[in-house]
Order: structure tokens, then C-alpha cells, then sequence
């Protein structure tokens, strides 16, 4: 295995809510209130659809708002990686990723290891430090090893998929892998949204099924799979190696993405130029605090 390169999971498509627009010459997140799934591939319009989304769009009426998934890995933490990140603003490169005791930050010597304060204790950060997580899940039957991803720096989010994923876990038996579920869009409104809804996802029993029905087939998924010879507690243990192997998870090759998606206030505060842009720019940087509280990364 090569060192210093993170052994992720394959993915063959995204999760997104909403999508990147271009107005006066600049690409800026557009929200929605649905999932979106792409593919991997861009155009000048934006990512391509994935051959999924139309399919699910149509079984949902036309709306995608709940998508039945399954996780790849028994372990919760295999499947939704959450951490304090900070990238580099202009080639969204990782510069500090950390779990709130202890960091690994790219200086000029490498990668060290230093002690995490949190993002709002942390000096080196300066407020550009945040929660950042990552879901694979497996979505049709296609393919029983690729997945699709959601990129998320949302609170409300990450905590309620860390809790759901928790929990599926410990009630059937640590059979999270074989659990039937669905990931759901579910809207909310706060004070600092001004009682607009804002989104984040959860995590669900397949529709039409009790929480008891879902853990039975759990059960029987899992003893047809020993049978057929599938040793899940290897394939934890491979991924488990896979991500330790690396220092950080992102690649060269995700730069640009990480940086249009998470840090698109950079184009808004240098476009306007008028007296009224730092109103403009002060009522931005409040939508993205609320956009992270609620929301999901789009693009």
C-alpha cells in the first residue's frame, strides 16, 4: 500500500443539494430543497446528472427528497468521517484537519501532529477552520462496492447522521452494513434563518418498514452473505487500514471542488465594489453561517 495516500472508498457519484450557478462572471451555490445526484464528470453547465437521479426522480414524483441507501461498513465511523477542517481558500487544499484533541496540520516539514483547540479557540485557523464530513453510501444494486458521496459542513447534519448511524448500529446487532435505509431531506427554521427553512439530511428506515421489520432483514441479509462467504469485519478492517494509510482524505484532484463548494464567499466579497458592498458581503457571510447550521455542500 502507498504511504502517505489515503485508501478511500470508490465513489461513482455525489449527493448534492443544489448546484453551482454563474452570475456576472462568477460560480455561486444556488440552494434547493432536494438531492441531486451526479455523476463525477463536469461540463460548462455544471456536473452531469447521474443515470440514478432521473430514475429516482421519477419513482418520487419529481421531487427527490428521501433516497434508499445502504452503508458500505459496519463501523459508523467508515462511513461518515467528520472532522474540524481547514483548506487553503485558494487551491482547497487540507491545511488543518483535526477532532477537537488532537490535529494533523501540512507545514514545511510535512504533515505534524499538534494538539486541536477546536476551531473557535484555535489561533492558526483564524474563523476559517469548520466541521467537514464526508458519507458513502451505496445507492441501487449496480454496483455492491461503489459509492456515492456527501460532502457536508452542516451542524445539524453531521450530528444527526453520527447519532442515526449510532444507533442503527447498536440496535441490530452491529448489522449497520445490512440495515435497509433511507437518507431524507428534512427542513427546519431557526431565529438566524429568519424562519426560512433551512435543510439538512437524516437518516431513516426504508420507507414502509418498522424499525423491527428493517433489523430483521438485517438479520438475513447478513446470514445469506456469511454463506455466500462475505466476511464484513474484513472488508471494516481493510477501509479501517485504507484511511490511515493517508494523512489527509482529500486528493490534489478534489481541490477545486472542495474550494467551490465550501468557501464561495471568496467570488462574492470581491465582486461588488459600491458603497453598498459591505452590507452586501455582511448579510453573505450571514447566509453562510446559516447555510452551514442547516445545509449540505452544493455543486
Amino acid at each position: 500500500m502507498l504511504k502517505g495516500l489515503a485508501i478511500t472508498p470508490p465513489v461513482v457519484g455525489r449527493v448534492s443539494i443544489g448546484r453551482m450557478v454563474e452570475r456576472n462572471g462568477k460560480r455561486l451555490p444556488e440552494k434547493d430543497d432536494q438531492f441531486t445526484l451526479t455523476s463525477q464528470v463536469q461540463n460548462r453547465e455544471g456536473w452531469v446528472l447521474h443515470p440514478l437521479d432521473e430514475e429516482l426522480r421519477k419513482d418520487a414524483g419529481g421531487k427527490l427528497r428521501a433516497i434508499p441507501v445502504r452503508m458500505l461498513f459496519n463501523d459508523p465511523a467508515l462511513n461518515l468521517r467528520a472532522d474540524y477542517s481547514m483548506f487553503d481558500r485558494t487551491t482547497g487544499r487540507p491545511l488543518c484537519v483535526g477532532n477537537g484533541e488532537t490535529c494533523r496540520r501540512a507545514g514545511s516539514d510535512g504533515i505534524e501532529s499538534l494538539p486541536c483547540p477546536s476551531p473557535d479557540a484555535c489561533s492558526f485557523a483564524m474563523g476559517d477552520c469548520k466541521p467537514y464530513a464526508r458519507l458513502n453510501v451505496v445507492i441501487g444494486d449496480e454496483d455492491a462496492m461503489g459509492t456515492f458521496v456527501l460532502r457536508t459542513t452542516s451542524y445539524n447534519t453531521i450530528r444527526t447522521l453520527t447519532a442515526r448511524l449510532n444507533y442503527f448500529n447498536a440496535v441490530s446487532g452491529g448489522l449497520l452494513a445490512c440495515m435497509p435505509l433511507t437518507l431524507k431531506l428534512r427542513g427546519k427554521s431557526t431565529a438566524m434563518s429568519f424562519r426560512t427553512a433551512i435543510y439538512y439530511v437524516d437518516l431513516v428506515v426504508r420507507a414502509g418498514m418498522t424499525l423491527e421489520e428493517a433489523i430483521t432483514h438485517a438479520g438475513r441479509l447478513d446470514e445469506s452473505r456469511r454463506e455466500a462467504g462475505f466476511i464484513q469485519v474484513a472488508l471494516d478492517e481493510a477501509a479501517r487500514k485504507g484511511f490511515a494509510a493517508g494523512g489527509f482524505e482529500e486528493l490534489a484532484e478534489d481541490s477545486p471542488s472542495v474550494a467551490e463548494e465550501f468557501y464561495p464567499e471568496m467570488d462574492q466579497m470581491q465582486q461588488a465594489e459600491t458603497p453598498h458592498a459591505t452590507t452586501s458581503n455582511l448579510h453573505s457571510r450571514l447566509e453562510q453561517k446559516v447555510e452551514r447550521l442547516g445545509g449540505v455542500a452544493v455543486g
